[in-house]
């Protein structure tokens, strides 16, 4: 698959495992709950809320909950729309080249994962995807698939520490980032795969040379980049914009 994060093509020994129930609350200025809706498979909260004439902002907390079944809960700053609107569907993009047999059905999958955009005084954290993924060489944020049950900050602190070594501390909840698209894992399974990326800033406070504990995963290695350094690394598409956001444009349209 080509149109997401490097984990655009899942090793080919993985186990579709069923997602957690996803809600996503809306909260005005003032705290209240304006809108609330469940996030089915190819849904993007952005578009879900400004059918209901809200535009979304800023994470505001997410929350876990296995009493009954695994239930997701991310609350988001939204404000008024007023005229404007979206449309209800987003994009649904297909694997370039892709050829499907007529009696072939892609697998419904939906993957639900925990990322982190994580910072210390010797740069950003960044993971390079190995050749079990979809982009071989590119880089993106350490983080992965929740495991059942888990809460996506233990899945930040698990994945983390698997993918680089590091132990760091979960901060602010940013937000909801989805992708939908149609294309073939490594194994050669058709998937109608929707991947819902929960992400967080996180801090490291020693730092250390990083090292890949997964070993023949997804992983290929990981490094700690300066800033001013990013733009010289092949950053996927589905997470430049994500850094662009929170650190700053200018450090990934300039080169190192």
């Amino acid at each position: 698959m080509t149109a997401d994060d490097g984990q655009t093509g899942p090793p080919a020994a993985r186990q579709i495992r069923p997602a957690p129930r996803l809600e996503v609350i809306g909260e005005d200025a003032d705290g209240r709950e304006v809108v609330h809706a469940v996030l089915g498979h190819g849904d993007d909260p952005e578009l879900l809320f400004a059918d209901s004439g809200w535009l979304v902002g800023e994470g505001v907390s997410i929350g876990s909950d296995t009493s009954a079944g695994h239930v997701l809960t991310a609350r988001l700053r939204v404000s008024a729309a007023g005229s404007r609107r979206r449309a209800s569907t987003p994009a649904l993009l297909r694997e370039e080249g892709l050829v499907v047999e007529d009696d072939e059905e892609p697998t419904v999958y939906q993957r639900v994962a925990a990322y982190a955009v994580v910072t210390s005084h010797r740069g950003v954290l960044m993971t390079e995807y190995s050749d079990r993924t979809g982009a071989p060489g590119a880089w993106g944020l350490p983080g992965g698939g929740l495991d059942p049950g888990e809460a996506p900050t233990d899945a930040v602190l698990r994945e983390v520490w698997e993918e680089s070594g590091q132990h760091v501390t979960v901060g602010r909840f940013v937000g909801l980032r989805t992708r939908h698209w149609v294309g073939r894992a490594p194994n050669g399974r058709l998937e109608d795969y929707h991947a819902v990326r929960i992400l967080f800033c996180a801090t490291c406070d020693d730092p250390t040379e990083p090292v890949v504990h997964d070993v023949g995963g997804t992983t290929a290695s990981a490094a700690w980049v300066a800033p001013e350094r990013l733009g010289s690394l092949e950053i996927t598409s589905g997470w430049r914009p994500v850094l662009e956001d929170l650190l700053g444009g200018s450090h990934l349209r300039t080169g190192g």
